[in-house]
């Protein structure tokens, strides 16, 4: 990969706004968590966001952390550190497909560019934050770490109404529609005739 060297004009305007949706907080909670579930093989990265960078980067600790959300059949069979670029990229998509078999839907997920390039860390962090809470959720014992760490996906409540009871609820009128009850036509006029508006008061 070619050396980019710095951005000027709208390039930086919006590498600077890409960089301030990056949470120093987050990649707290993140790293701790990579450590407890994968153990001390992915080691530990130096404090900031290029130390994290780095330490991702290779894709091989993305692979260890996907691996270790499954008890068996392991989605990424080898994982090997490699210098070199291109063989770097392809641990990262390979996470990335194993992390979309998991269920990370697509638009959570970052591009391998935002990490290798470091074009957009916050997408890094989005995708890991979204794989978290999808192994929080699936509740299957692979998960390692303070569940607190991450939020509870929503799951599906499915009920089935049978004929009858759909039927029934045909003819009552829900009240997002107003409600008939004392409803009456006193004091109305007959269609077509005027108003009659009468001042008492001289």
């Amino acid at each position: 990969m070619a050396n980019k060297g710095p951005a000027y004009g709208l390039t930086r305007e919006v590498q600077n706004k890409i960089d301030k949706k990056y949470d120093p907080e987050l990649e707290e909670r993140l790293v701790q968590w990579i450590i407890a579930q994968c153990g001390s093989v992915v080691g530990q990265p130096e404090p900031g966001k290029s130390g994290i960078q780095v330490w991702l980067k290779d894709g091989c600790v993305l692979s260890e952390l996907i691996n270790s959300l499954y008890a068996s059949n392991k989605p990424i069979k080898v994982i090997k550190k490699s210098g070199m670029a291109f063989k770097q990229m392809e641990q990262i998509s390979l996470f990335l497909q194993a992390a979309e078999k998991y269920g990370v839907t697509k638009t959570d997920m970052f591009q391998t560019v935002d990490l290798f390039e470091s074009k957009d860390l916050a997408a890094v962090q989005r995708t890991l934050m979204a794989l978290g809470s999808l192994a929080v959720t699936k509740n299957d014992g692979c998960y390692r770490g303070d569940p607190n760490w991450f939020h509870k996906k929503a799951q599906e409540n499915r009920r089935d109404f049978s004929d009858e009871q759909l039927a029934e609820g045909k003819n009552i009128i829900g009240l997002q529609m107003g409600t008939n009850a004392g409803a009456s036509q006193a004091g109305m006029t007959g269609y077509g005739r005027p108003r009659q508006i009468i001042n008492n008061n001289p």
